[in-house]
């Protein structure tokens, strides 16, 4: 005996199967389309910290590619200036920031950038609020404790002798006088004679003129 289907009951298998095959087809697409997505932050987005912490934490849904340049985060302060300190670090869906210190308050903004296990970048941007600011504490100088005095040694400089002439004997001194009188004396006696033989030369040659000129004498005795 041949079972027949009722004639309304094929259309609605059809039917039935058609949207089953169209949500495979469907959902194939859609779970391959979907990637990794930020989940959590620390500090959250629009939150308010009173202070600015030491490091910054984005975990994700899943993990990401933890290689050079892969990942990227910037925290910059209420002037734009950054406040990260270093390279961030991955720990599997976790990316840590390291941040610096005595940042001022105000609004922070951050911008992150990394790439899904999958291969597929994803980037996203946020801010958050620091209500108190941090001073650096400057170290209080140290006074360095006073070195010794060096001793320096200092080649003793040369001796310079002096010889003195010896001064001359009482008995040269005396002879070298005798002579310097003897000397002027002998000067003085020539002097004296030559001045007087300058002062006999006109008287002589007056007389030898009188005697001269003396007129003949008369007397026929004495021809």
């Amino acid at each position: 005996m041949q079972t027949t289907w009722p004639s309304r009951r094929i259309p609605l298998a059809v039917l039935f199967a058609a949207l089953l095959t169209a949500a495979f087809l469907l959902a194939g697409p859609l779970s391959a389309s979907a990637h990794d997505e930020l989940v959590s932050a620390s500090p959250a987005a629009d939150a308010t910290v009173e202070t600015l912490p030491a490091q910054l934490v984005l975990t994700f849904s899943g993990d990401v590619l933890d290689a050079e340049g892969a990942t990227m985060i910037q925290v910059t302060d209420p002037s734009g200036a950054p406040v990260t300190d270093g390279a961030p670090t991955v720990d599997g869906p976790a990316v840590t920031q390291p941040l610096a210190a005595g940042a001022p308050a105000g609004a922070y903004h951050v911008a992150w950038k990394v790439v899904s296990a999958d291969g597929h970048p994803i980037a996203g941007e946020y801010a958050f609020t620091v209500t108190t600011g941090t001073e650096v504490s400057t170290p209080t100088p140290t006074t360095a404790p006073t070195p010794a005095p060096t001793v320096t040694e200092t080649a003793p400089a040369p001796t310079v002798t002096v010889t003195a002439t010896p001064a001359p004997a009482a008995g040269s001194a005396s002879a070298v006088w005798l002579w310097v009188l003897l000397i002027v004396a002998i000067l003085v006696i020539a002097g004296i004679a030559i001045w007087l033989g300058l002062r006999r030369r006109p008287a002589d040659s007056k007389d030898a003129a009188s005697s001269d000129d003396a007129p003949a004498s008369t007397d026929p005795s004495d021809r």
